[in-house]
């Protein structure tokens, strides 16, 4: 599938002429894969999780946000793809338009994939994705260490709403949990949720 496949619903939903989210130019991020977890004040308050897979940053949203913990078990609900570029985008999405509220970066960094199969060999990240269970090492600014996403409802052959798990691995030093959301800072700005609000209404 193609990158402007990929992005088909993420285009579709959104007027670019209104908003300040990238459309998208499928430019390569780098050898390394990165991550990305945005705080997003939208009708309800959630973080977005997402993945570099290939060309596009596969996205979940996750209500509660990512745990330090290992015995929490945080509900992670698929969305579509976005761009690469996605990564650095903070700042207040027009209200009325898709998504429409305020989103910082809570932190991001880059991840090693560590899937493999029961015999130990190595299996392609995208396609552990695909069979509903994948491992990774996150190494961001706040999160840190490995972590699991598997799917527990719907998907390949399953009914109803996909939805996801995303748990901490046990082992390894414990790093930042999710935060209060309203007095999070963006790892990229610094700002908080109010400030890029306050600055977004002042241009």
């Amino acid at each position: 599938m193609t990158e402007r496949d990929r992005l088909r619903d993420y285009r579709g939903k959104r007027d670019f002429d209104r908003t300040g989210e990238p459309r998208g130019s499928g430019e390569s991020a780098g050898d390394r894969p990165r991550f990305v977890v945005q705080i997003h004040d939208a009708s309800t308050m959630h973080f977005d999780f997402r993945l570099q897979v290939d060309d596009v940053l596969k996205s979940w949203s996750i209500p509660k946000g990512p745990s330090a913990d290992p015995k929490d078990k945080r509900l992670a609900v698929p969305t579509e793809d976005h761009p690469l570029e996605y990564e650095e985008f903070e700042g207040v999405i027009p209200r009325g338009e898709y998504g429409g509220g305020t989103v910082i970066v809570w932190d991001h960094g880059t991840y090693e994939p560590l899937s493999h199969d029961r015999k130990g060999r190595p299996v392609d990240f995208a396609e552990s994705l695909e069979r509903g269970h994948a491992t990774f090492r996150l190494s961001g600014a706040k999160l840190r260490g490995e972590y699991a996403l598997t799917r527990f409802r719907g998907g390949q052959g399953g009914d109803g709403e996909e939805a996801w798990l995303l748990v901490k691995r046990a082992g390894g030093a414990r790093t930042h949990g999710a935060p209060d959301p309203r007095r999070a800072r963006s790892a990229m700005s610094g700002r908080t949720l109010a400030q890029v609000a306050s600055d977004a209404a002042g241009e």
